[in-house]
Formats: structure tokens, C-alpha cells, sequence
């Protein structure tokens, strides 16, 4: 039987995925493909992208930024969101993607095991409470094939741009925005924590420049360790 406060830190987090998809699929309410921009944080992992064989998940895709830098580069992607809205839009701009899922990634992934060797998550995995951030990575951890790779945004700490230290704080570094959304900060400490059982490859703080106002952000990719 669950406690009260087991109850409470649910229903907490219902309320906030709630929230998220309200939010989310007002900023995604439309987009025409001509209006996609995309930066090129990906251009370090380009090799590794480039001899990818098998579909890459794009991991909450948003309008399509990565999804398009993807297939600019001749890959094969699954973009995936938790948005209505979003996924609307990809497949309204795409039309030659096969497929392109909405779920809420914080209750599993819609994939079998070892399903891909690349995972891209872009400003995605900050949204969760402890508990759902390693429920996630574990998924994600699932549907990658032995030594796959999962390369990632997340916000920082700095990141004062966009919300860092501001809000009521859930957890540590985890904050509930104006908007009723949860919004988690990482430092370097945070980055080793929830990446324990994983590989680091890289890790480095860096500002980005796609929204006009400078953010700043840890850039990383890891592999699974099976």
C-alpha cells in the first residue's frame, strides 16, 4: 500500500505532466519546415552518426531541429515527443520520415530491446524527478544494443537564462517553473550521479545560441555498459 506521501509525490508529478503536455503543445502549436533551424552541437559526434546502420531515436524532437540535421545527413530517424502538437508538425514537414511516435518517455519507450545503436536526446532529459530521470535512462539503457550510444543537452546549472535557481525547488536542482512544469539543472556532480552505470565519453559545459538569448548547457554522449 502506498503512503501518503508516496500518493502526494505522484499525484505531484501527474499534475506537473499535465502541465508539461498543456505547455508543450502551445509552443509547438504549429511550425512550417522552412522556419527549422538547427545548430551544429552534433557536428562533434558526426562520425559516429555517420556509421549509425540502424534508425536513430530522436528523443524528444521538438519541431524537428535534430530530426532535420539528421536527415540532411542521410539517416534514418525516428522522432518522438511527448507534444501532440509536435508530432503533428513532424509529420505535416517530414513526409519522408516512415514514422514518428507520441508517448510520455517518463512511462517507458515503445520499443523492444536492443532496438538501436543511437539515441538523441536534445534538451529532453531535464523535465523529471530523480525517480523518473533513472527510470528513463534505463529505458533508454533497454532499447540500446550493446556498446549504443546516447548523446545529450541538458540545462545547467549557469544556466540563469532560463530558469537556474529560479521557481520553487522540488528537489535539488529540480524546480517547479511559473508554468506549473518541472525543470531540472545539472552540474558536473549531477552528470556523474545518473550516469553512473553508464560510459562517459564526453562531457562539456557550452553555451548555445538558437534561441537568441545565450543558454548554457552540458553537452555529453555515454555509452551502455550490457
Amino acid at each position: 500500500m502506498l503512503s501518503i506521501m508516496q500518493n502526494q509525490d505522484i499525484n505531484n508529478e501527474n499534475i506537473a505532466t499535465e502541465k508539461a503536455n498543456e505547455f508543450w503543445n502551445n509552443i509547438y502549436i504549429s511550425c512550417e519546415r522552412s522556419k527549422i533551424k538547427y545548430d551544429n552541437w552534433l557536428d562533434l559526434f558526426q562520425e559516429i552518426i555517420k556509421n549509425c546502420q540502424t534508425p536513430i531515436i530522436d528523443l524528444g524532437c521538438g519541431i524537428g531541429n535534430d530530426t532535420l540535421y539528421l536527415i540532411e545527413k542521410g539517416k534514418k530517424v525516428i522522432p518522438c515527443d511527448y507534444s501532440i502538437s509536435a508530432v503533428k508538425n513532424i509529420k505535416n514537414n517530414f513526409p519522408e520520415i516512415e514514422k514518428a511516435e507520441r508517448f510520455d518517455m517518463a512511462k517507458g519507450l515503445p520499443f523492444e530491446d536492443n532496438f538501436t545503436d543511437l539515441v538523441i536526446c536534445d534538451l529532453s532529459l531535464h523535465y523529471f524527478t530523480e525517480k523518473t530521470t533513472f527510470k528513463v535512462l534505463n529505458e533508454i539503457k533497454r532499447v540500446l544494443k550493446p556498446n549504443g550510444l546516447l548523446i545529450f543537452r541538458v540545462n545547467s546549472t549557469k544556466d540563469i537564462n532560463y530558469g537556474a535557481g529560479k521557481g520553487k525547488e522540488i528537489e535539488p536542482h529540480l524546480y517547479k517553473t511559473a508554468e506549473g512544469i518541472y525543470k531540472r539543472f545539472f552540474d558536473l556532480k549531477d552528470l556523474e550521479r545518473f550516469f553512473k552505470s553508464w560510459e562517459r565519453l564526453y562531457i562539456n559545459e557550452e553555451t548555445m545560441g538558437r534561441y537568441g538569448t545565450e543558454k548554457i548547457v552540458w553537452k555529453s554522449a555515454v555509452r551502455v555498459k550490457k
